[in-house]
């Protein structure tokens, strides 16, 4: 039997594994998730799936139906607008932020984050580029030293693959990786006014790049994407 303690560690295991496909793409929004695939995937009883399901609801990554299911949740295109206005709201602040706390570490650390995404976009590792793109501005928020603003932006990026998943044209990223370097060269430079415009203008950039309110449908075999 499944302890409370081993079942809330599985739980948790779903809910990295589900949040990290959606980062992805490789679970596109409106995927149906199974209860009896997650639990023959994770080895796991039904009430531990529910449990995971419950918390992915609770960020916004997973839409639970009656008597229908849980879904990858679909943001509607003014769903798709209001993340765009939270995150123009807090990033830009956050980076103001990262550029009066951050240290030479963390500056190593993040230019090390960008040879890994160049190199995942120049061979073509479409999946492992969008992951990255969404994980340097998560960085960033932790970097600002606050961690409740670093798990807003966590679920702000997730939805966001969501709304790119849905909206955005085929091969499309999170982020542009050439403005991803100017923020850091702004954040080595210990210049939190030009990192917070910059941050702004590439939120800009990355909605503009949308087709909000046309959606692309996708579909995906849930099991072969948890095996993967």
């Amino acid at each position: 039997m499944t302890t409370a303690a081993g079942g809330a560690s599985i739980a948790e295991t779903i809910v990295d594994r589900v949040v990290h496909a959606v980062l992805e793409h490789r679970l596109p929004p409106g995927t149906k998730l199974s209860e009896s695939i997650l639990c023959e995937s994770f080895t796991a009883g039904r009430s531990t799936v529910r449990r995971a399901l419950v918390l992915l609801a609770e960020r916004g990554i997973v839409t639970l139906e009656a008597n229908r299911g849980a879904f990858v949740a679909s943001p509607s295109a003014d769903e798709a607008r209001a993340v765009f206005e939270a995150r123009r709201t807090i990033e830009p602040s956050i980076a103001a932020s990262a550029g009066r706390n951050i240290a030479p570490k963390d500056i190593a650390r993040l230019k090390s984050h960008l040879k890994n995404e160049g190199s995942a976009q120049r061979s073509g590792a479409h999946h492992e580029a969008i992951r990255l793109s969404g994980e340097f501005h998560v960085a960033l928020a932790q970097y600002a030293r606050n961690p409740l603003l670093t798990r807003f932006v966590a679920e702000l990026v997730a939805r966001t693959s969501l709304i790119i998943g849905l909206f955005g044209s085929p091969g499309s990223t999170h982020c542009l990786c050439d403005d991803h370097v100017a923020l850091v060269e702004a954040l080595a430079l210990k210049d939190g006014a030009a990192a917070s415009t910059l941050m702004l203008h590439h939120l800009d950039r990355i909605e503009a790049d949308l087709d909000i309110g046309v959606r692309i449908s996708a579909k995906a075999d849930l099991a072969a994407v948890l095996r993967g």
